[in-house]
């Protein structure tokens, strides 16, 4: 249920990852799930049932230890895919961690976080931060929507059950007004749709529009062999919807030199990329790290 997080913060922050669910229902089809070590695929997911039950166990025994955590809630799985309508157990589990008053990270790309600002607004009330963030975030709950497009016909190829960008973009201005930390995890950037520098300035224009804080971004990776690997199915769409990028796209993931097929483009790649986005988040004012102080990873 909850994984430790190894050495100094990353990315986001968290001490420890936890998931109450396994799988995804938004499937969407470049999941690095689909394929990786971490599951089969996204096309199925259960719900753990006992999770209420370990979270509440796990938040008691840190605050015995007089621990405190930042807890990452939505690291491989989203919190509030359409299943959370009924069952609401990420809102259960949001309901433990303010009774143990800790702060929370949650990595959604669902609107359906709007039903639980009652709850994160108490959060950010009371929780208490680890001592190494208390004086770098002003706020206890972070909200981080994921994208990898803004444009909505994309991701309703790339992204088929998920809310649309153009839903999170409101979404994210509502939740950054109610002075909650708010951002994008702008990953991954898909190779030859969303990358180009054109793309990416528009993007963060329209984030910045939306009131987003920092950006996180990520290049493509791509898992697996087999009919149900994130390999696979991405390379499947972009044949039948962008047959113009294939080509361009499986000699991004192929060592010519070693004529093996790569899980990631080249370090030159994903340099020149993350080059292009820091110089449009600096245009318009946007961190590229959730703590604006630390030194970005990117």
């Amino acid at each position: 249920m909850f994984n430790k997080s190894k050495g100094k913060r990353g990315f986001f922050l968290e001490d420890y990852t936890l998931n109450p669910y396994s799988g995804c229902s938004f499937d969407c089809i470049y999941c690095y799930i689909n394929g990786s070590k971490y599951a089969d695929n996204t096309n199925s997911f259960y719900v753990k049932s006992n999770a209420i039950n370990l979270v509440y166990t796990f938040l008691k025994r840190l605050y015995k230890n007089n621990e405190r955590a930042l807890l990452n809630l939505g690291s491989s799985s989203d919190p509030y895919m359409d299943i959370e309508k009924d069952l609401n157990l990420t809102r259960e589990i949001l309901k433990t961690f303010l009774r143990f008053k800790n702060p929370v990270h949650i990595i959604t790309k669902s609107d359906l976080i709007l039903k639980d600002i009652d709850i994160l607004d108490k959060i950010n009330e009371v929780a208490i931060l680890p001592d190494d963030l208390k004086d770098n975030l002003n706020s206890k709950v972070i909200i981080s929507f994921s994208f990898s497009t803004i444009d909505d016909e994309i991701a309703k190829i790339m992204e088929p059950n998920a809310p649309l960008p153009s839903d999170r973009l409101k979404t994210m201005k509502k939740l950054s007004n109610k002075g909650f930390k708010v951002g994008a995890t702008f990953m991954p950037i898909l190779p030859f749709i969303s990358d180009s520098g054109d793309d990416l300035k528009e993007a963060i224009f329209e984030f910045s529009k939306n009131n987003c804080q920092y950006v996180i971004p990520g290049a493509m990776s791509l898992f697996g062999n087999n009919d149900e690997s994130s390999r696979i199915k991405y390379y499947n769409a972009i044949k039948k919807y962008f047959p113009e990028y294939l080509d361009k796209t499986e000699n991004l993931f192929y060592d010519k030199k070693s004529l093996v097929k790569k899980e990631y483009p080249s370090n030159k790649y994903q340099n020149g990329l993350y080059k292009k986005v820091r110089k449009y988040c600096s245009e318009y004012n946007i961190s590229t790290t959730i703590i604006k102080n630390k030194l970005s990873k990117i």
